[in-house]
C-alpha cells in the first residue's frame, strides 16, 4: 500500500509538472502509476486532494532528512547550506526541467496554506536549529523564500542559496 501511493503521487507530480492542473486527468495519472482509475478514486477523493498530497509528500517527506543533517558533524556553513539542498535545490531540480513548474509553484501555494505552514513551521526549526537564533532563522527563510521569487535556472538559485549561506555564516553574523 506504501509503495503504490509513493507511485501514485510521483505519477500524479509528473503530470502536474509537465501539463499543468486543468490537463492532467486522473485516469492519466492512474494508468502512469499502473493502477485502476477505481483504486486511485480509493486513495484520493479528487484531484485537488490529490494534488495537495503531492505536495505534502514531496516537501514534508525532506524535513526529517534536513533535519538529519542540521545534526550531522560540520561547520554551520556547510549544514545550513545542505539544508538548503535539501529542501530548495533538489525539488527546484526537478521543477526546473518541468515546463508547467510555474503553475505548479502557485497551485501549492494556493491549494494548501495549512501544509505549506506545517513547512514553514518545521523548516524554520532545522534552520533554527543551524543558526541558534529563532529571529536569525526567520530572516534567512523569508531571504530564502524571496530567492525563488523570479524562477531562476538551478545554477542561479544554487549561486543564490551559496551567497545568502556565506552571509549569514560569516564571521560577526
Amino acid at each position: 500500500m506504501i509503495a503504490r501511493r509513493a507511485r501514485i503521487l510521483d505519477a500524479a507530480r509528473w503530470y502536474f509538472l509537465n501539463f499543468g492542473f486543468a490537463r492532467s486527468s486522473l485516469g492519466d495519472i492512474a494508468q502512469r502509476a499502473g493502477i485502476s482509475r477505481t483504486l486511485l478514486y480509493r486513495s484520493f477523493k479528487d484531484k485537488e486532494d490529490l494534488f495537495m498530497q503531492v505536495f505534502d509528500d514531496w516537501m514534508l517527506s525532506r524535513l526529517p532528512l534536513a533535519m538529519e543533517v542540521v545534526r550531522a558533524p560540520g561547520t554551520k556553513r556547510k549544514r545550513l547550506f545542505e539544508v538548503c539542498r535539501c529542501v530548495l535545490l533538489e525539488p527546484w531540480s526537478e521543477m526546473e526541467a518541468a515546463p508547467m513548474s510555474g503553475e505548479f509553484l502557485e497551485i501549492c501555494q494556493g491549494l494548501s496554506p495549512e501544509v505549506a505552514g506545517q513547512h514553514r513551521t518545521r523548516l524554520l526549526a532545522c534552520l533554527d536549529e543551524v543558526l541558534d537564533d529563532p529571529e536569525v532563522a526567520l530572516v534567512f527563510l523569508l531571504a530564502l523564500e524571496g530567492l525563488i521569487e523570479d524562477q531562476p535556472r538551478l545554477e542561479v538559485l544554487e549561486r543564490r542559496v551559496r551567497i545568502l549561506v556565506d552571509r549569514f555564516t560569516a564571521e560577526g553574523a
